[in-house]
């Protein structure tokens, strides 16, 4: 179910997009997939990018291909960082407040999905909830006041997959050392994110900050989120959808980041993506949000967790 989409019926795309020149987006995870195809969309209206990525010759080659698209003066550097690495992301947060005066948006795109075995990130936490909650978290309380003095935005980059799970925060193991499974697990994370991003919302609005808060969804796009530590039923099945045409391109699928990354009229309380069938692909507009993600005693406790676990007390 979606709402009447305020961009017309072919909902947002990027003719929408204005100059970008003088403004700086950080995203994570900006080397392949949909983070690279914001990077992209970013990058060709003058906009300056900076990749936050774990893979040195993955980021390299991506700036590579985009320097020879755009220019040698296109304005994109990366600054490596492992969402799994909690010491990464503060280093990789300091070194973007030393490098750049303002940031007018940081997207929360990285994220890992569908392992098929229990891991850990290195600092124990389940990998899927760490990688994809745990480490953004983090980054986005180092860089807040940052963004806060640019009146700049967060976007959350959740996933249709947060109505799959528990539809709630598993409080009495968080790690899932009872009952892991591969897709309830990354339900789980993606949820954390949608939540932590609300309970935001809720904390800017109570100190009068200037920051805006966005969460939104990429639909089925065919990106490497499905890699070999899937389970091969699951790769099976992926390959399958893409193969049919039913996931969309990396480059769709980075429209909803864009979209909150840039246009000026959007709902804070809201959930972008695409609208189609079962939201997989079709018009980016508004989608139903689900009243569990917005559950402000979870949120609160999540977030409380959350500055426990990451050792981050965030001041506002």
């Amino acid at each position: 179910m979606t709402t009447k989409n305020p961009f017309g019926a072919k909902g947002w795309t990027p003719e929408r997009l204005n100059s970008l020149t003088g403004k700086t987006y950080v995203i994570t995870g900006a080397n392949t997939g949909a983070g690279f195809q914001a990077a992209r969309l970013l990058l060709s209206k003058g906009a300056t990018v900076v990749m936050l990525n774990r893979n040195e010759y993955k980021s390299t080659a991506a700036i590579s291909a985009l320097k020879q698209e755009f220019g040698a003066d296109a304005d994109v550097s990366f600054i490596l960082m492992d969402l799994a690495d909690l010491s990464s992301v503060r280093k990789a947060a300091i070194e973007v407040l030393e490098t750049q005066s303002r940031i007018d948006a940081l997207i929360c795109n990285g994220a890992i999905a569908q392992i098929a075995k229990q891991e850990f990130t290195k600092d124990g936490f389940e990998s899927q909830l760490g990688v994809n909650h745990y480490g953004h978290f983090l980054l986005c309380g180092i860089l807040f006041e940052r963004i806060d003095e640019s009146k700049g935005r967060i976007v959350v980059v959740a996933s249709e997959g947060y109505k799959m799970g528990l539809k709630t925060i598993q409080f009495d193991d968080m790690n899932w050392d009872n009952n892991y499974h591969p897709n309830k697990t990354y339900c789980h994370s993606k949820l954390a994110q949608m939540m932590f991003a609300y309970e935001l919302q809720n904390k800017v609005e109570l100190y009068n900050k200037s920051v805006k808060v966005y969460v939104c969804h990429p639909g089925a796009s065919n990106t490497s989120l499905i890699d070999n530590k899937a389970s091969w039923a699951t790769r099976f099945t992926w390959s399958i959808m893409v193969k049919l045409g039913i996931a969309q391109t990396a480059e769709r699928g980075s429209y909803p980041e864009v979209m909150c990354a840039t246009e000026t009229e959007l709902k804070q309380l809201a959930y972008y993506g695409p609208t189609g069938l079962m939201n997989f692909g079709g018009p980016v507009g508004e989608c139903k949000l689900e009243s569990f993600a917005l559950d402000s005693k979870v949120g609160d406790k999540l977030w409380s967790l959350s500055e426990q676990q990451t050792a981050f007390e965030w001041s506002f």
